[in-house]
């Protein structure tokens, strides 16, 4: 299984771990192979708890920078360790494809015993009783020039209560070679190993298919990161703005007591603190589901003690100038080399033509050179029988004793040799369905062609979005702080106004909330700085270097 490295020891734990792995990885005949091959598969999977939470703990407090958040997130978060998944069938694909040249041993046995009425005087016995015992072995295997050869050995026994058998037992024994070679259709390793190749092909597709999936579930972390830290700041605003509004309440009442004010003008004041008390429960509530959500992302949601902890971001929201640093074409580029999805249809192009060349073998005539040598020998009691010509009357002379071994010494004595060489041709007169499937590889090809260049024409366009996003974010930002400079500036002079008598409070208040819209914005701005940034990242597909992610 992949594993993450992102400067943390305790993250070479997996999230998900098979408690017996049932796979059989040993040839036979070791000993481990009957081990593997007859032990009970155990299909209990365990969930291990999550990993690294107590060590971010202190005080109490859950303490979160943005590289701690995130290693938390690729050790944890469940989505992360279900994409890592995905690669386990393509791997599995390629053993699949390697089985094509696995060898096959075969053995067989079988004992007949077979009682028939006699049909002739001769006989010697009313019913004539037979017992057959044949064992064969043979072992096949295809080569990676896909020649098939096979190797056999045979071996019979066969009794009989006839007197006229001349060999009882009669034992035989052969020892077979054949072989068959194709010529044209699945000749040669690189015609035989297209399967192969195409699943270690579909297994990089696999592979940059996992990083850019990576890449979107980093992106979408670190944003429920940033929907924290901007839920913080807004609670932190609407505070600063309740505060203000119940001070200038405050205020308000005491000139109302003093006869100063009618009680008219109190209600103006009394509705700006309601709603500064309604912006602050919406705030608060806005950040508890944030929260949650941030938790999950980490998978402290699954630890009982750890999610009740409070957490603490510790991760500044300001941010320096950047806009100046990029430039447009360079992070096209950037993206040409670094997106993992145009990466991964790239290699699609790599396969298109391993299924072309598939579909050209299927086309070609099915010819093959075939050829097989057999050696065979027999052994047995031998019981020699003369027959008088005048009497009829037939004799038996004493058995000679022989057994299996004569068997073997006339087989390996090749005295008894069968040949056998041929020619096989399957000429299709016409073959629509090989043709259909190579015309449907070459559309294919020319799809993802086409599909590739419309992604590097959609990167190009997201990448020059994503730039002018960030330099609109910084340039609202600018604005932002200004504008913020100058609400406080208002606020502070029409609370010197206000103490002088000029003005009446609602001036004051009126000068509060743009203070409170202008830190908003503030906010606002700086938290989209960040994502656009992220949103950058992504689209250039640089996302996981730029967070010391390192996918192995």
């Amino acid at each position: 299984m992949s594993r993450i490295s992102i400067s943390y020891r305790w993250l070479a734990a997996a999230l998900l771990v098979p408690v017996q792995a049932g796979a059989q990885n040993t040839a036979f005949p070791k000993p481990s192979y009957f081990r593997e091959t007859f032990a009970p598969i155990n299909t209990r999977v365990e969930l291990k708890n999550p990993v690294g939470l107590r060590d971010l703990v202190a005080d109490g407090r859950l303490v979160l920078s943005l590289k701690s958040y995130l290693a938390l997130v690729m050790a944890n978060n469940t989505d992360i360790q279900l994409q890592f998944l995905t690669l386990e069938s393509p791997k599995n694909a390629i053993t699949r494809a390697l089985a094509v040249w696995d060898p096959l041993a075969s053995a067989g046995f079988s004992s007949t015993r077979a009682t028939s009425p006699s049909v002739t005087a001769l006989s010697g016995a009313n019913t004539t009783v037979t017992l057959s015992q044949p064992a064969n072995f043979s072992y096949v295997q295809t080569l990676p020039t896909g020649m098939q050869f096979d190797v056999g050995y045979s071996a019979s026994k066969a009794t009989s209560n006839s007197s006229f058998a001349t060999l009882n037992p009669a034992l035989s024994s052969s020892l077979s070679f054949s072989f068959s070679q194709p010529l044209l259709r699945n000749r040669g390793a690189a015609v035989n190993r297209l399967n192969l190749m195409l699943a270690k092909s579909r297994l990089n597709v696999a592979q940059s298919t996992l990083r850019n999936n990576l890449i979107q579930l980093v992106n979408s972390a670190e944003n429920a990161y940033w929907d924290v830290v901007q839920a913080r700041e807004n609670l932190r605003v609407s505070l600063s703005a309740k505060k203000l509004a119940d001070d200038s309440l405050a205020l308000s009442q005491k000139e109302l007591d003093l006869g100063a004010i009618s009680p008219l003008d109190i209600y103006n004041p009394q509705q700006q603190a309601a709603n500064a008390d309604l912006g602050v429960s919406q705030a608060r509530f806005a950040l508890v589901q944030v929260e949650n959500a941030l938790r999950k992302q980490m998978g402290a949601d699954l630890d009982p003690e750890v999610r009740r902890l409070p957490m603490d971001l510790t991760e500044a929201v300001e941010i320096s100038v950047v806009a100046g640093e990029i430039e447009a074409e360079k992070e096209v580029d950037k993206a040409y080399h670094a997106r993992p999805d145009l990466r991964a249809y790239v290699q699609t192009l790599d396969a298109d033509d391993l299924s072309i060349r598939q579909a050209k073998n299927e086309i070609l005539p099915n010819l093959s050179l075939s050829g097989s040598y057999i050696t065979q020998g027999v052994g047995g009691n031998v019981y020699q029988t003369s027959t008088d010509a005048l009497t009829g009357v037939v004799t038996t002379a004493a058995p000679i004793p022989g057994g299996f071994a004569d068997a073997l010494s006339q087989m390996f004595g090749f005295g008894y040799p069968s040949y056998t060489l041929g020619l096989n041709l399957s000429l299709p007169i016409r073959n629509r369905a090989a043709t259909a499937d190579m015309a449907d590889a070459l559309v294919q090809k020319k799809r993802d062609a086409l599909t590739v260049r419309n992604t590097q024409q959609q990167i190009r366009l997201s990448v020059l979005q994503a730039v002018s996003n960030v330099e609109a974010s910084e340039e609202s930002l600018k604005l932002a702080l200004v504008a913020r400079e100058f609400a406080a500036k208002y606020l502070d002079a029409e609370n010197q106004k206000f103490s002088l008598g000029s003005e009446p409070m609602q001036f004051v208040l009126q000068a509060q909330t743009q203070l409170s819209q202008a830190e908003s914005a503030v906010v606002q701005a700086r938290v989209g700085l960040r994502r656009n940034l992220l949103s950058l990242y992504t689209q250039t597909g640089e996302l996981l270097d730029q967070r010391a992610i390192v996918v192995q």
